[in-house]
């Protein structure tokens, strides 16, 4: 049994923070129904099912239905529906929802124990309440980009996308949460999630410095001195690189001993901490020196042995070729209805009495006469007059 079976969640998410956290309850077993546009459906589809590989990254395990909610009949379709779910997400823009009349306060009244599971960018109270937001614009407003990039250049975008991303998981584990109080309660709640708010969390370890905010933590670029730091290696391509990360003095020890450099040890130029940084530049040359005669994974091999902990900078491509990821079940190979054979990465929370099969995201509106006649149970040709009034698209 999945650790969420049964858990119904109706999914009105779009771009990444919204669908990632549905994912994740998908992944953990709950039936999620994705409410889409028709015609267009989510904008992360793209324009074609063919150029929606981005979509595919966050819509698996849901079952897709389109209603036109813009039309009152659209509207009233989901508030029935309502009743059988017992969480409603949603992450549109300031306003969009409240056009709509579907807020919290319409939907409590219908079903008192609906959770409620929004997230903005900068929430929906404050001065920056009706500020538009993606995923960059929260990592900005919290702070990520000033503590990204190199110590003396300009502030810089950091690569993943932990404004959305991160978010969804946020408030997939606030839902979760929620759920469990509703159990003992009976009651549902509204959950809200501020980007700006969510992507703070990921940066607690490097505005420690700052302490509360008196001084400006600083950019520290690729490192943090000579022993915590990237390197090159052959055969000298844009990610080939492994980062040392030797922080403790017997790390220190052992990373010489790899590089059969003991002589280090007792270099006095090298003899305590304070000296390496002092001299890191120094360090860096020799240390350099043994990393580019190796590939960056023979490179991580060799100090993972020795004891230094380390990593080859994995791209895309060696994510997905990477044998310790495939041989653990991490890489997933799903069939698709446009794309064929695809390959997904996996959820990392590995419950051992809890399995979920990852399937494909589905195409737009597949699944709408069987979620609609399950839910209202309505006839075919119920289903088919309503159709014919333009509900589905």
């Amino acid at each position: 049994m999945a650790a969420l079976e049964g858990i119904r969640i109706l999914d009105m998410t779009q771009y990444e923070a919204g669908p990632a956290c549905t994912q994740a309850l998908a992944w953990m077993g709950a039936d999620v129904v994705k409410v889409e546009r028709p015609e267009t459906g989510d904008p992360g589809r793209g324009r074609a099912e063919l150029d929606d590989e981005y979509f595919l990254m966050w819509n698996s395990n849901k079952r897709s239905i389109t209603i036109a909610l813009e039309k009152p009949e659209g509207r009233e379709l989901l508030l029935k529906m309502l009743p059988h779910y017992d969480v409603f997400v949603e992450n549109y823009g300031p306003g969009v929802i409240e056009k709509l009349d579907i807020d919290y306060d319409v939907m409590k009244k219908i079903h008192p124990g609906i959770i409620y599971a929004r997230v903005k960018g900068f929430g929906s109270s404050g001065p920056y309440a009706d500020y538009k937001c993606f995923d960059m614009v929260a990592q900005a407003a919290a702070g990520a980009f000033s503590i990204t990039g190199e110590a003396d250049g300009t502030p810089m975008r950091p690569g993943p996308t932990t404004g959305d991303a991160g978010t969804g998981v946020q408030l997939a584990l606030a839902i979760t949460a929620a759920y469990i109080q509703r159990m003992r309660t009976g009651e549902g709640q509204l959950i809200e999630l501020s980007m700006q708010e969510a992507m703070t969390y990921y940066l607690r370890t490097s505005i420690a410095a700052s302490f509360g905010g008196q001084e400006v933590s600083p950019r520290s670029g690729t490192g943090m001195g000579p022993i915590i730091n990237l390197y090159p290696c052959s055969p000298g391509g844009s990610n080939d690189y492994v980062f040392i990360m030797a922080v403790t003095p017997r790390m220190w020890q052992a990373l010489c001993t790899v590089m059969w450099r003991d002589d280090l040890l007792t270099d006095p130029r090298f003899v305590s901490a304070q000296l390496r940084m002092d001299n890191m530049k120094l360090l860096a040359v020799e240390i350099a020196a043994w990393t580019s005669r190796y590939d960056k994974h023979a490179a991580m091999k060799l100090l993972a042995d020795g004891g230094v902990p380390a990593s080859a900078v994995f791209d895309s491509v060696d994510l997905f070729k990477d044998r310790h990821l495939n041989e653990r079940g991490f890489i997933h190979e799903v069939e698709h209805e446009a794309h064929g054979q695809i390959r997904l990465l996996g959820w990392p929370a590995q419950l051992s009495d809890s399995k979920v099969e990852i399937s494909a995201a589905s195409l737009l509106g597949k699944h709408t006469d069987e979620v609609i006649a399950a839910d209202l149970d309505l006839s075919a040709s119920e289903i088919a007059d309503l159709r014919s009034q333009g509900l589905f698209g």
